[in-house]
This record gives structure tokens, sequence and C-alpha cells, in this order.
């Protein structure tokens, strides 16, 4: 089946993604850290091309494992040994020769490739931007330029971690460049001198009409590229400024308009998910002269609190406050207003810069397939680095050629049509049941401790301790799918018609 992963980050849970890794420097057939990252990344088929034929861990003591700064707790020789012999033969086509498929546009000036780091701490600087140009980035979105006196807190991040440390969901109370406004012209002029094929978007935030009109034209005569207007952070001290504009349409329309009298190149609005709706943000942008919309935002959020200092995280000198949300956990909600955006027919031809919990090639194709043309990230590259677009671009590219796309473009929007807002258009006729895979059930029970409590009492263990259906009462909800911890739950053929 399409896409549907042999080896999952479970099976890789233990490995640390190191820098420079020493499973890597003691192989002598191959580079297992690049693999193994791939495999993370959702990009085990570029991975299982990739792999040497003739699988050069047969016979191997594994000298990989040994080198793991966690000594054989990561399965690396059996990781590799399935790409080889799970993997790569079902894989019809092989890899592209190059990344020319993942060509594109914004608002009509050329991209090599969907991808930019987002307006943040990961592209705030000359060198960390020259880093990612170099990494294979196609642009950057610079941290917001303003003419505030800004100071940040210590420690300003907290999240949410998974069962390996990996960050699931993150909070920020970071606020806006912390460079003068002449410096940072000259970074724009320093990267677009040295790489003038490289697209710069420069992000901005003013306190008036005239800031907001100012900055955007200092942004075009420097060497940005376009102007996103940064209309929903949600760390702002003053009020009338940040998520404050971009929930007052208003607003959006007065000083999208002033930047728009400041510059020619495109302007796109950077709007807040802190609202009910965004389109009628959006369609005030456009009003005021908006090339695109960039979405979304952090949501303001408030996690961790303390059960012995009852402060919440990040906790600074005894406070704390409602920050900014992002990270993987926050994708359901940026593909909800992305799709928004898509099926507005007030926003036909604009620019859908998306972003929010995008990690992998998949991540942001289901972005692209809502309508987005570019992609931003964030929080994957703080917790990754910049290496993570060479899996972005190889997973997207494969997809793409095995799917018969000549060009990116082709992909976007195909998946409006089937998104609702409302659950009153879906077919309730028939019950699709779970298929139990028995050479992949470990006997857990899991699948009949929920469908016990929180199902339909359809499931039941038999004497080997493997699942049976009672299909009288199972109404097909697939919870049972969700919760098996070793995937040996899969969606059946078999529908039945309700009576």
């Amino acid at each position: 089946m399409l896409y549907e992963r042999v080896i999952r980050r479970s099976d890789m849970i233990r490995c640390a993604l190191c820098e420079n890794a020493p499973c890597s420097a003691a192989c002598r057939h191959c580079d297992p850290a690049a693999l193994l990252r791939s495999i993370w990344f959702d990009d085990e088929r570029a991975a299982a091309l990739h792999f040497p034929g003739g699988n050069p861990c047969i016979g191997c003591d594994a000298p990989c494992e040994a080198a793991c700064v966690r000594p054989h707790e990561v399965p690396i020789r059996d990781l590799l040994t399935r790409l080889h012999d799970e993997v790569r033969p079902y894989l019809d086509e092989p890899l592209p020769k190059d990344d020319s498929i993942l060509k594109t546009d914004f608002c009509g000036i050329p991209l090599e490739n969907p991808f930019f780091l987002s307006s943040s701490v990961v592209a705030s600087t000359y060198d960390m931007c020259a880093r990612a140009f170099e990494a294979g980035w196609a642009g950057v979105c610079f941290k917001t330029i303003c003419s505030f006196d800004i100071h940040e807190a210590s420690p300003r991040f907290s999240a949410i971690t998974g069962d390996n440390g990996s960050i699931v969901g993150f909070k920020n109370v970071e606020q806006l460049s912390d460079h003068s406004v002449a410096e940072n012209m000259e970074i724009f002029r320093r990267l677009k001198k040295n790489y003038p094929t490289k697209f710069i978007l420069a992000s901005i935030m003013g306190q008036n009409d005239a800031e907001w009109e100012e900055l955007a034209r200092l942004c075009e005569e420097n060497g940005a590229d376009a102007i996103e207007l940064n209309f929903s952070c949600p760390n702002m001290m003053d009020e009338g400024l940040g998520s404050d504009i971009g929930q007052v349409p208003a607003l959006v329309e007065r000083f999208t308009a002033a930047a728009r009298r400041g510059t020619k190149i495109p302007i796109l609005a950077k709007l807040t998910p802190n609202v009910a709706a965004m389109s009628p943000a959006a369609e005030a942008a456009k009003r005021g002269g908006a090339d695109g919309i960039a979405a979304i935002n952090t949501i303001k959020s408030i996690i961790g609190i303390n059960p012995h200092t009852y402060v919440s995280a990040p906790a600074v000198h005894g406070k704390s406050a409602v920050g900014g949300y992002s990270g993987n956990a926050v994708k359901p909600i940026a593909l909800r207003f992305i799709a928004e955006l898509g099926q507005n027919p007030n926003l036909s031809g604009m620019h859908i810069s998306a972003m929010g919990g995008i990690e992998t090639w998949l991540d942001a194709l289901e972005f692209i397939l809502l309508g987005a043309g570019s992609i931003q990230i964030t929080t994957a590259v703080m917790q990754y680095g910049y290496r993570i677009i060479d899996d972005l671009k190889a997973g997207l590219a494969y997809y793409l050629t095995e799917k018969g796309f000549r060009n990116l473009c082709e992909a976007q929007g195909l998946a409006l049509d089937s998104v609702s807002d409302t659950t009153d258009v879906l077919e309730r006729d028939t019950v699709i049941f779970p298929k139990f895979h028995r050479e992949k059930c470990i006997g857990c029970g899991r699948c009949v401790i929920s469908c016990a409590d929180g199902g339909h009492q359809a499931i039941r263990l038999d004497e080997n301790r493997r699942p049976v259906l009672n299909g009288k009462k199972c109404v097909g909800c697939h919870l049972c799918l969700l919760v098996c911890p070793n995937g040996a739950i899969s969606s059946s053929r078999k529908r039945i018609k309700r009576s």
C-alpha cells in the first residue's frame, strides 16, 4: 500500500540522530546515520534506494552498533537489512536524478524548491541563513524586523516531549529580532550578494502606518524579494501589536495598505490562528494589497504547571506567561486553517505560505495538497537542524515522480474537494470492520481494553491471546487500530450495510 511505512520511528526510538554520528564513522560500507535519519523523517524509500545492493550488513559484526552513543541499543544492522529486504524490493521507481521537479514560484518569483525557514531564531543572523542556503533551503523568512528595543527573557522555551524525548509540542515566549534595523539591512545586502538565487522573505512589524511603510521600503531597497507582515506574534508586551492586529480585520487591511505604499515587491500577511476563522482577516489583507497569506503562527498556550512551585513553563524568576505553541502537535489545526484559505473563492490567486507542525516531506505534502505554494519550518529545525532539508527534498521529489506529476504545482490543492467544515456530508450507511494481522499481534490486549471501555465491547481475546471480533457489536470506529502498539490492525475491505 502506498506510503504505509514498513519501518516506524518506534523501531529506532533509542537513536539520538547524532551530529557527526559515531555509527557512520565506524561503518566501512555506507552512512548509517543518514539512512536512520531518513527513516525517522518518513523517507525510508529513498533510504532503501541509497543503501548498497547486496546488503553489506550480511556477515558484518556491526561495529556501528558498538560505536553508537547508546551502545547496542539501536538495532542498526537489523534496520538497514529491513531497508534492503522489506522496502527496496517493492520500489518500482528509481530515485530522481535531481530536484528539478521541486521547482516552483513565489508570487511569480522562481524557487528551486518550496522550503523556507520561517521567521524565528533559526533565521536570525547572516551565518545561520548562509548555512541554511548552503544546506539546500530555497529561502528564509528572516526573524521579524522592528524598531522596538527587544530584551528576551531567560529561559524562554518549554516543551511537551514524547517517549524518546523528542519534542511533540513546543512553547516559546520569544519576541522579535534584537538586531537594529540597520544591522538587519546589512545582513540582507550580504545575503543577496553572496546568494543571489536564494529567496529572502523579510518579516516586519511596525508600531504605526509610517513604520509599516518605512520598513517595507527599506527591506526592498536592501535586497528582500518579498515582505511578510507579522500580524500574529502572540508574545508582544504592548497592546496593538502582533496577534492583536491579526484579530481585527480593519487593522489588517489598514497596515497592509501602509506597507503596500512602501514597496512594489510581493507582500504576505502572516495571520494568527487565535481566531474562530481566518478568512475575514485574509480578505482584509487582500483588500489592503497583499499578494498572499502566511499561516499559521503559534497558538496562545500554557503548558507544564509545576506541582511544587505552581508556576508554568518556562519559569522566569517565579513567573511565566501565555506563549506561542508550535511543533507537530499543532499540525491538524494548521491544516484546518490552510484548507479554509484554500477553499475561499475570494482568496483565489493568492499565494499561501504554510507552516505549523511540519517535520517531514509528508507533513509538507499535506499542506501542498490543501493549496499551499510554499512551506515554512521552525520547530523541527530547532530540534533537528538544517540537515532535515535533505529528506524534505528527497521524499517530496520521489513522491511527485512516483505519482507521475510533472511539477509541484500539479499537486497543489488536490485535497481541497475532500474537505468539508461539517460532518453532515459523511456517508453513514456502511461499517468498515478492522482487520487483525495475527503474525504481527503480540497478544497485549490493548484493543480489547479500548473497545470495552471506550468503544462497543466488540473484541475479546481467544485462548492464544489473539483478538476475535464480534461483528454484531462492531460499529467500525477503528479505535482499536489507533491504539494497537504493534501496528497489527488495519482497515478491512469488508463493508457491511447497516440494517
